[in-house]
């Protein structure tokens, strides 16, 4: 898509299209870099209800990517609290990867994820990212963590998104990530998440997530 393209525009991880708004609700549709469409996205919901609330005044807003809907509560500054729902952690499983025995917890936050515990190295992120995204394991492809742990309640997370390949933040990454770790004993919550675009916060109580992460306006009628 020639809005993510950097020959064309910024260089985007992708579109938040909205279809329908009223003054404390939207309708989205999450485009990826490659011209497919996400179920859900955890950074490009934030951008949505950080746009609308400026636009309608409104505290608390929802945001709809299909049938998922995300309750988002403006705080101070840039900060916005969402809601994203529930949140599925599997059992881990060993995955084949070209002769290479990785082991993968696999997360669902409406969008799938694979989340490996292993150092978050850039050069093996784009070595294994592609090729656990595109494994017969996972049809649809799947979103790829890498995930260190850094203290009971801190990860470093290195992240290759479907569609997009490596990219600086994803916030269903960041609960994925967060929700595999304490599931498997790793951390406990609230986690806070060093990503290379920056750090998100996450808490769980259950299979429900909560995120908390900034969204920034950096040109007329952009977000970031």
């Amino acid at each position: 898509m020639r809005f993510c393209d950097p020959h064309y525009g910024a260089g985007a991880d992708g579109v938040v299209e909205v279809v329908s708004t009223t003054a404390e609700s939207a309708q989205v549709i999450i485009w990826n870099p490659d011209g497919s469409s996400a179920e859900l996205s955890g950074n490009g919901t934030r951008i949505a209800a950080r746009w609308l609330a400026q636009r309608g005044g409104a505290r608390e807003v929802r945001i709809a990517v299909g049938p998922r809907v995300t309750i988002a509560r403006m705080g101070d500054g840039d900060t916005v609290q969402q809601e994203l729902g529930p949140v599925r952690v599997g059992p881990p499983e060993l995955l084949d990867v070209e002769g290479d025995e990785v082991e993968l917890t696999p997360v669902s936050v409406g969008n799938p994820h694979a989340v490996i515990r292993r150092e978050p190295e850039r050069r093996e992120l784009l070595r294994l990212g592609p090729l656990v995204e595109r494994h017969a394991r996972f049809p649809a492809r799947t979103n790829v963590q890498l995930v260190r742990l850094d203290g009971p309640h801190e990860l470093r997370v290195g992240v290759w998104e479907r569609g997009a390949g490596e990219t600086l933040s994803s916030g269903t990454s960041a609960v994925a990530a967060a929700a595999a770790a304490v599931a498997n004993g790793w951390c406990t919550s609230p986690v806070t998440v060093e990503l290379a675009g920056g750090m998100l916060h996450v808490a769980l109580a259950g299979d429900r997530a909560t995120l908390t992460g900034p969204a920034e306006q950096i040109l007329e009628g952009l977000l970031l």
